[in-house]
């Protein structure tokens, strides 16, 4: 065994070493990779970020600047109906860490984490994002569609980590050096996942707050969705939520000095929701 593990070891830095040929960032969407279809590959020049569709003007408003990159969009089909969307993002070759981090999602996905794939990519990581095979914040995908819903617990995760690994050896002439799971809530979950179904996807996985214990889970929800609208008293409107928000930070936003619309320390804010005050006039 240990000889085997030497040999494999010795046989990656070889390849490493030596490299593949390295695709221009344009000409990924000619890669051929099992049950995929790169739709999209485009080099993207260092400065405010913009997200696709909006117009060039408006990368002014942009406040997070990123490095050089290269975007790749691509549906996944492992089986006759999945339609998982991902998205890499792999910084210039000059200035990438040669490490690859692949964020999660939190609910029930149905989108990108757009969010983590911006830190990453400013610490010059590899990343990608998937949205599990379905769009929207919601479970309505699952009815009647068994392999979404594998796609959903599991699958999407593991076939965009080894599409984007193949991107990224094809892209930078190898692969990944170290390779982690970042993810929360469901993002957990998913890391988690991967740990049990897939152990040689990820070198490390951060597996924070893991929405794993899904039948606990949804019988908890379901418990406390059923005892509020057994009495309409216990239903808060949105009307009344938006009143204690902006009560709440009338009488302690500036607490830290600062009028930002939050809360830096929520122990050191004595409002009683009881009596909640009225914002002053032209806040």
């Amino acid at each position: 065994m240990l000889k085997k593990l030497i040999c494999a070891s010795i046989l990656v830095m070889v390849t490493r070493a030596i490299g593949f040929a390295q695709t221009p960032c344009e000409r990924l969407t000619s890669l051929s990779l099992p049950n995929t279809t790169i739709t999209a590959a485009e080099s993207i020049s260092a400065g405010p970020y913009l997200p696709v569709g909006l117009p060039a003007a408006a990368a002014q408003y942009a406040k997070v600047r990123l490095p050089a990159y290269c975007r790749v969009a691509a549906v996944l089909t492992p089986s006759s109906d999945s339609h998982i969307e991902i998205e890499l993002w792999m910084p210039a070759r000059a200035s990438w860490n040669g490490k690859y981090q692949a964020v999660g999602g939190g609910g029930w996905v149905g989108n990108f984490n757009v969010a983590g794939m911006l830190n990453a990519l400013q610490q010059d990581y590899a990343t990608s994002s998937t949205d599990t095979g379905h769009k929207g914040p919601e479970a309505a995908f699952a009815v009647g569609h068994p392999e979404k819903v594998i796609d959903f617990a599991y699958r999407a995760v593991h076939e965009m980590t080894v599409k984007s690994k193949a991107i990224m050896t094809a892209f930078y002439g190898h692969g990944p050096r170290f390779s982690y799971w970042n993810g929360c809530s469901t993002g957990g979950r998913q890391g988690i996942m991967e740990a049990v179904r897939y152990p040689d996807d990820f070198d490390g996985i951060i597996a924070g707050a893991p929405a794993n214990n899904q039948l606990r889970l949804g019988a908890w929800r379901i418990n406390l969705d059923t005892a509020i609208r057994k009495d309409s008293r216990q239903i808060v409107p949105r009307a009344k939520m938006l009143l204690l928000n902006r009560s709440v930070l009338s009488a302690c936003d500036e607490l830290d000095g600062v009028k930002d619309g939050l809360l830096s320390d929520p122990t050191k804010c004595h409002f009683d929701p009881s009596t909640p005050a009225m914002p002053k006039r032209g806040r």
